[in-house]
């Protein structure tokens, strides 16, 4: 009966041994299949992250489709011409390099036809412009000593009280308004200034070949804030506009 009792002792605990080495595969399956999913969930995040990482990137700046290099730019910067007649000329960005972007096309200088009204004809195409465009790579060094801080809902006024003094006339200022307007209402506050004549020429002179009477040049540099801060607030100076007008407006976003 002993025996018995032992064999059946013996059987039951190999019975028990193969049911517990058939359970050890689900276990490693089911552990398989938790890693899995961890790493797809990861794999996930890491795309969604790295798209809206590059989205960030390029909304604050040009991204090198080569190097993957982010770069500040100097936002639309076009360039108005009012001769006092019919004008043949040439215009020169003094640092070609660094563009980005322009219309028409740069292509050592541009060649055009100046009206005293404003309007433009590109001596290589024949095609009518009201203005030349360009984009840079980069922007003058910002004082962040001085400056100004305006409410996005003030954005508006601001502008055209600042735009007026600054030398732009209704319809230049109004292009001026209509496209940075939308960016800079979309902050709670804003951090404003306008960059110095001897900054925009260092960063990008203009060479004319029938040099102008008067040349404007205006460069609005902000960075969106969530609290006011302090700033000296800058002055401003009216520049002459008389005889053969050139202007030029744009502007570049502050880290």
């Amino acid at each position: 009966m002993e025996e018995e009792k032992k064999v059946e002792e013996t059987l039951e605990k190999k019975e028990n041994e193969m049911k517990e080495e058939k359970k050890e595969p689900i276990k490693i399956n089911v552990a398989f299949a938790a890693i899995v999913i961890v790493l797809i969930m990861v794999a996930i995040f890491l795309i969604v992250f790295a798209i809206g990482t590059s989205i960030n990137k390029r909304s604050n700046g040009q991204v090198n489709n080569v190097t993957g290099e982010i770069r500040k730019t100097d936002l639309k910067p076009i360039i108005y011409l009012y001769p006092t007649e019919k004008t043949e000329l040439t215009v020169k960005l003094g640092y070609p390099e660094k563009l980005l972007c322009s219309y028409p096309k740069y292509e050592e200088l541009w060649k055009v036809t100046a009206n005293p009204d404003g309007t433009l004809v590109d001596n290589k195409t024949g095609k009518s412009l009201y203005s030349l465009y360009w984009e840079g790579d980069g922007s003058p060094i910002a004082n962040l000593k001085e400056g100004f801080v305006v409410s996005g809902e003030d954005s508006a006024r601001f502008l055209e009280e600042k735009l007026e003094i600054l030398g732009l006339n209704y319809k230049e200022a109004e292009e001026f308004i209509v496209y940075w307007l939308p960016k800079l209402e979309a902050n709670k506050y804003n951090y404003i200034r306008f960059a110095s004549m001897e900054e925009i020429e260092e960063y990008m002179p203009l060479e004319f070949s029938v040099k102008p009477d008067s040349i404007i040049r205006i460069l609005m540099q902000f960075k969106g804030l969530e609290e006011k801060i302090d700033v000296e607030e800058q002055k401003l100076e009216t520049p002459k506009r008389e005889g053969f007008v050139a202007v030029e407006w744009g502007g570049t976003e502050l880290d």
